[in-house]
């Protein structure tokens, strides 16, 4: 390993244990890896990337890349590098599995490789070279070693957002979120079964959450057009309704979300 590199955090997900004896095995006589936790499967797994997300990128238990088993009970690979999708610095995830079917919609997640069992160690080494080349181009969840400082990642636009809940990290479907309103460097996220708070510029998730129908009725207010069930017009005053909420709506976007609105309507009515 040259001075230039670090030492690779290493995250192995397989129920299979004779599967997760040689993965381990084989990141151990890797020299550019450094840490690898277990987890013999996709709850464990989510626990410990829970505590990782806690720790943050420099913490002890941070991880740099997740080697993936697909086929598990629950949760599968799939679904579990899907919701990482959905963390502020997300891991690098490197799948590894008996089937070749599924390489299509892994590369569509992203995936740096996709390693076949059983697993050949000169193809498995190719693998752990590309994430290293990858975390030294700052390109996985730590910056690159040379690189200025940044303001704190912003959750990415995937099905779920993370959220901390009693040192707990939840993932909440985006799909979920009737309203978002903004507190300072952080924003409140509402659901029809409570609220969380999240740091993130709430015009960051106006522009990620756009395409999923999110529109800006306020400058402190996002709102999810579908959610909503009534527009009222009460002399110069705009509001809407979502549930029990009656939301104000300013006057510079009453009318874009007018327009928005009657699109929407006239687009279900096909």
């Amino acid at each position: 390993m040259s001075a230039s590199e670090v030492p690779l955090r290493v995250l192995a997900v397989d129920d299979e244990e004779p599967a997760l004896e040689e993965l381990l095995y084989l990141l151990g006589q890797d020299p550019r890896v450094g840490t690898v936790t277990p987890a013999a499967g996709p709850t464990e797994a989510l626990r410990r990337l829970g505590r990782a997300v806690e720790a943050g990128p420099d913490g002890e238990q941070a991880v740099d890349v997740v080697f993936l088993d697909i086929n598990m009970p629950g949760l599968d690979g799939l679904e579990l590098a899907r919701l990482l999708g959905g963390f502020a610095a997300p891991p690098l995830i490197v799948f590894v599995t008996a089937h070749d079917d599924f390489a299509v919609r892994a590369f569509d997640l992203k995936a740096v490789d996709y390693l076949l069992k059983p697993l050949r160690k000169e193809r498995f080494a190719e693998a752990v070279r590309r994430v290293a080349e990858l975390v030294r181009a700052g390109q996985g969840p730590r910056p690159a070693a040379a690189a200025a400082p940044t303001p704190e990642p912003a959750p990415a636009a995937g099905d779920h957002i993370p959220v901390e809940l009693g040192g707990v990290t939840r993932f909440v479907p985006v799909a979920d979120i009737t309203y978002v309103e903004a507190h300072g460097d952080y924003v409140r996220l509402h659901t029809r079964h409570g609220s969380h708070l999240v740091r993130v510029a709430l015009s960051t998730l106006e522009e990620q959450w756009r395409a999923r129908g999110f529109v800006r009725i306020h400058r402190s207010r996002l709102v999810a057009l579908g959610r909503i069930e009534e527009l009222r017009l009460d002399g110069g005053n705009v509001t809407v309704r979502i549930g029990d909420r009656v939301l104000a709506v300013s006057r510079r976007n009453a009318r874009e979300l007018r327009d928005l609105l009657a699109a929407h309507a006239a687009g279900r009515a096909r």
